[in-house]
């Protein structure tokens, strides 16, 4: 269905992409979006013939954060606040507690949440035109603990504590992009890594994956404390 917050689609044998459909509002993602999305990892963490989840954005972003709109509403209705932040417990539980590879094929700008999207998936493969900035700091915590593991302690105190903007190429010298390609071969390219990690028995990439849980601090229980 076009009109879906989020697509899932089977593009070859134990693949699964899954795309944020909000081109009109930049991928941000609502309750409704995360609602979605989770409800879509759940099922595809059940499901043992899927062994590589990739992720990308409708139009020419990757995700620009969490909907702020519902953050002015959450100020003035606690019932709204607390289905918010449960919302958004649940969705960074469900990417960085899911129990194969992932891959965020970041074709466009990737803001606040966007940006810890990206980070809370296991591959990045990125845009040429691609930025990311992490603005959250000014009012909201940002996934750290990740990052540290990706790019270490001196790059991610850097990229949090200023929120600045750094572009694709940074972010590969930085260890967080693992491709950088044209804008019109992001998607392609992911999946096509996404194929190369396949060739394992699913078996086996849900011990590996469970090791990288691991090492990066992952714990169900503690996964918001990162």
């Amino acid at each position: 269905m076009t009109d879906s917050l989020v697509l899932v689609d089977r593009p070859s044998e134990g693949v699964a992409l899954l795309t944020l459909n909000r081109p009109d509002k930049k991928n941000a993602l609502s309750i409704e979006a995360r609602d979605a999305a989770v409800a879509a990892l759940a099922a595809l963490a059940d499901d043992h013939a899927t062994k590589c989840v990739v992720v990308t954005g409708a139009g020419d972003v990757f995700c620009s954060g969490f909907d702020l709109k519902e953050f002015e509403t959450a100020f003035s209705d606690e019932a709204f606040a607390a289905r918010l932040w449960e919302s958004s417990d649940a969705w960074h539980r469900a990417w960085l507690e899911f129990p194969v590879a992932t891959v965020a094929a970041v074709n466009g700008t990737a803001l606040a949440g966007g940006l810890d999207l990206a980070i809370m998936c296991d591959l990045r493969v990125v845009a040429e035109t691609a930025y990311f900035a992490h603005p959250e700091i000014a009012f909201g915590d940002v996934v750290y603990g990740p990052l540290h593991d990706l790019v270490g302690g001196s790059a991610a105190r850097d990229l949090v504590l200023t929120g600045r903007e750094f572009g694709a190429q940074e972010a590969l010298s930085l260890g967080l992009a693992n491709r950088v390609v044209a804008t019109d071969q992001v998607v392609k390219t992911a999946l096509e890594l996404a194929e190369q990690i396949c060739v394992a028995p699913a078996d086996v990439l849900r011990r590996t994956k469970a090791k990288i849980s691991r090492r990066a601090g992952v714990e169900p229980g503690k996964t918001l404390d990162l």
